[in-house]
């Protein structure tokens, strides 16, 4: 079935009306959502419950307006990443099937497949198990949005378990280590095993070892973007890309920002995504097409900028991610003339370092 993909703004932090406001349109019905990716206006940290309460508002307005039962619309897809630092906006975009107008042509158009991986546990956060278990789930999500080839996945958006106090006190119980004890660090450490475990589903990179996860920064995939909490256990996969034939107006497409200041990068996902544009493009040549961009970043851990000296990394008062999380937000807000644009932090593994990967969709029309 065709996608629809419309973004939405949080005017508060439980609220849900863009939502109801689309299916009360028709834009589509609350029965074919499929997806949903969100930015919240919380701390962005282990603590952070302001996603908790978006996914529990977009829940009820599926409930109220669909006809799917509680366990199927609790199943949905919903990745909330906590924190709008800057200008950053709240808005959520929503993934949802319709039915086609007629005979879909052959050119490339969304697809979105979504998975659960099997349990990963807390010894498992860090290590190649749990690599392992991240790469399956991406498989199956492949096979569910219809895409066969990994050249046309242009993002994955995982959201998997990080380590709590309790789960680390769990893993000792049985005898087992875990490879940090610091919750906040193991934010980095999950997004990054998880990173790695779609790199080597769409064979970006062999399997690492367990010294290189964490360590070698030259491993790592250009279109992943991974999220942690302590909502699951276990890797929740949405996998968008192209499929022809799929019918519908959008298409997905990716690159990558090699450093903060790589505005170019941004729009190299756009024009990737079918979207022509001229050689020195800015906000104006995107004439309402792009839908929304989805960025990872992460503070160069050089501490340099095209040779120029930072110190978030030295800041005890306020933690790097939310440093890099605004200035990379305002970079590309810039881009698009939008702040509602998904900038996520706790990027190591998911693009260059320094950088991050970049998807865009666009509405062909």
């Amino acid at each position: 079935m065709p996608v629809e993909v419309r973004k939405v703004v949080l005017e508060s932090v439980s609220d849900a009306s863009g939502l109801a406001a689309l299916i009360d349109e028709g834009a589509f019905e609350a029965d074919g959502v499929v997806a949903v990716v969100g930015k919240t206006e919380g701390n962005g940290g282990v603590n952070d419950f302001t996603r908790i309460l978006a996914d529990q508002a977009f829940r009820k307005v599926l409930m109220e307006k669909g006809t799917r039962p509680q366990d199927e619309v609790d199943a949905i897809p919903m990745v909330w990443s906590g924190g709008t630092d800057g200008i950053l906006c709240p808005h959520a975009t929503i993934f949802a099937n319709v039915e086609g107008d007629g005979e879909a042509s052959d050119e490339p158009r969304l697809a979105v497949g979504y998975a659960m991986s099997d349990v990963i546990l807390p010894e498992d956060i860090g290590r190649p198990a749990m690599v392992a278990k991240v790469a399956e789930g991406v498989h199956r999500a492949m096979r569910a949005a219809g895409i066969e080839d990994p050249a046309d996945v242009h993002y994955v958006q995982t959201k998997t378990p990080l380590l709590v106090m309790d789960t680390i006190n769990d893993a000792k119980s049985r005898g087992h280590t875990v490879y940090t004890e610091d919750p906040l660090e193991s934010m980095n450490v999950s997004n990054g095993t998880s990173g790695l475990g779609i790199a080597v589903a769409l064979g970006e990179i062999e399997m690492p070892t367990a010294e290189q996860i964490g360590h070698d920064l030259s491993l790592y995939s250009s279109v992943a973007s991974c999220s942690s909490g302590v909502e699951l256990d276990r890797a929740q996969t949405v996998v968008v890309g192209n499929v022809r034939g799929a019918g519908g107006r959008y298409r997905i497409g990716h690159d990558v920002m090699n450093d903060a200041l790589d505005v170019e990068g941004v729009y190299r996902a756009i024009r990737s995504a079918g979207l022509d544009l001229p050689e020195c493009a800015r906000a104006d040549d995107l004439n309402g097409k792009l839908v929304n961009v989805f960025v990872k970043c992460e503070a160069d851990p050089t501490s340099r900028l095209r040779g120029r000296r930072q110190v978030a990394l030295d800041d005890s008062d306020v933690h790097h991610h939310r440093h890099i999380k605004a200035a990379v937000g305002g970079v590309v807000a810039c881009a698009i003339n939008d702040p509602a644009a998904f900038v996520s932090v706790a990027a190591i593994h998911q693009g260059p370092s320094g950088g991050g990967p970049v998807a865009a969709i666009v509405d062909l029309g």
